[in-house]
């Protein structure tokens, strides 16, 4: 992670973590692909269910997982052994004592929420019901996440690639079984397809538990005492990234809600149903940006700075290419995504006018998204938290003020692309111009870049 060339290493640590992401969101949209299947009203339901279950995701993954991969790799990277194996313990705890919050409050207040971000009628039933079946299995989410974090902070992206993969594979029969009742299981409607994604998180969490505790990874699961300076060497990060998956998934949420109270339920489908593959696009950026998450803060560990930049933009350069190739795509070929989910007039409409205006600006959202990872690995997200409060400013903000007075989705949707590109040039610019270091931290212009590394408990913000 220290020495060897960037990009073969970037790809071959990305690859794995990027299918894990990918057969991740895939069981999503599978299990979409199923629901629809009961109509148009259970598909707009689970439509507003999704950007909370995708805010719990990303915060136990991305955020809290972000903070504790970097802890990891930082601590490797400055070869404090006894750290190392005490991280693993808090991170469990941690996660699992936020897994069980999270599910008492999103349980007790699912039906006013869903009726908030636009559900009416029998699309809230479908949500209510799919919802309460799902939050009460987050805690296995949060702990599942948690231990792969743990083992990619060790720079190996192999094993939560296999396990979770497995997993989708596993998962793709049951869902179906559940819903539709085939065979000897019940029929159970939309809670079925609930019940199928906790089954998936509860068995990703006993596998990687073991592989953990076995001893077989660098960063071992063992009994142990609890100290808060361990614990601050993830919160430091993991707390303060948790920010940003609230601000995306704010966006989609508000944005979904003011669509859906201009133009109605099946609107909010259509737009809710090419929002989505939006989504799809943070596996992508995820699965370069764990492995940036190793990289840079082993790196920054080390002191070697300007090798971390090269990683952060390298990596953010190819989620680009990627990305923009999906955007461009989508947006030349809307209803080959649009039709695998319905064929209502209105929602085939509004989400082919979506992906025409925004599909081609996909690419700076990944940009932006990738480099959020890799500021976690330095250690400090002031640059990719205020890019996303912008981007949420305007396109909820400024954009659903003026659906509001002009009634026009065209309008809409194209600042939804301008604050696309504004979120992706920002985090952009703070990484090559070296705003994403502390100023202690930023090498002196002609002066090698390097610097004491980042031991237990110190800060870095």
């Amino acid at each position: 992670m220290l020495a060897a060339p960037i990009a073969p290493t970037l790809i071959r640590m990305a690859w794995p973590n990027m299918l894990m992401m990918l057969a991740q969101s895939s069981t999503g949209l599978v299990e979409t692909w199923f629901l629809a299947k009961l109509g148009t009203n259970v598909l707009a339901g689970v439509a507003v269910v999704v950007p909370v279950l995708m805010l719990m995701q990303n915060m136990s993954q991305g955020a809290m997982g972000g903070g504790i991969s970097s802890a990891v790799a930082r601590a490797l990277g400055a070869g404090d052994a006894s750290l190392v194996d005490r991280l693993p313990r808090h991170a469990v705890a941690m996660n699992a004592a936020l897994g069980i919050v999270f599910s008492a409050v999103l349980v007790s207040i699912a039906r006013p929420l869903f009726a908030l971000l636009g559900a009416r009628g029998a699309a809230l039933d479908a949500a209510t019901t799919y919802g309460h079946v799902l939050f009460a299995g987050l805690v296995f989410m949060w702990i599942m996440n948690a231990l792969a974090s743990v083992i990619r902070g060790t720079g190996n992206m192999m094993v939560p690639g296999v396990v979770i993969c497995g997993g989708a594979v596993l998962l793709i029969p049951l869902s179906p079984c559940l819903i539709f009742g085939i065979g000897p299981a019940p029929r159970l409607g939309v809670a079925g397809g609930a019940y199928a994604l906790v089954a998936y998180y509860a068995a990703g969490t006993a596998i990687l538990a073991w592989y953990c505790v076995s001893g077989r990874n660098a960063a071992r699961l063992m009994r142990g005492s609890f100290e808060w300076a361990t614990l601050r060497n993830i919160l430091t990060v993991g707390g303060l990234a948790c920010v940003n998956p609230i601000l995306t998934n704010a966006l989609i949420a508000a944005t979904t809600a003011a669509v859906g109270a201009h133009a109605g339920t099946a609107a909010l489908a259509g737009y809710a149903t090419g929002a989505r593959l939006e989504y799809l696009l943070m596996p992508i950026a995820f699965g370069l940006g764990a492995p940036m998450v190793a990289l840079v803060g082993a790196n920054i560990g080390a002191g070697q700075i300007d090798r971390a930049r090269n990683i952060a933009l390298t990596g953010g350069m190819i989620a680009f290419a990627i990305s923009e190739a999906i955007g461009v795509a989508a947006a030349l070929w809307p209803h080959a995504w649009l039709r695998l989910f319905g064929g209502d007039e209105r929602l085939l409409e509004t989400g082919t006018l979506y992906l025409h205006i925004v599909g081609p600006f996909y690419g700076f959202f990944a940009l932006g998204f990738s480099l959020y990872f890799a500021s976690q690995g330095a250690g400090r997200l002031v640059w990719p938290l205020t890019a996303g409060a912008l981007r949420l400013a305007l396109f909820a903000g400024v954009g659903s003020l003026v659906l509001a007075i002009t009634s026009s989705l065209t309008v809409f949707f194209a600042i939804g692309a301008c604050a696309m590109t504004l979120y992706g040039a920002c985090v952009t610019w703070s990484v090559a111009s070296g705003r994403w270091l502390p100023p202690r931290m930023r090498p002196a212009r002609g002066a090698p870049a390097t610097i004491g590394s980042a031991g237990e408990g110190e800060e870095i913000r």
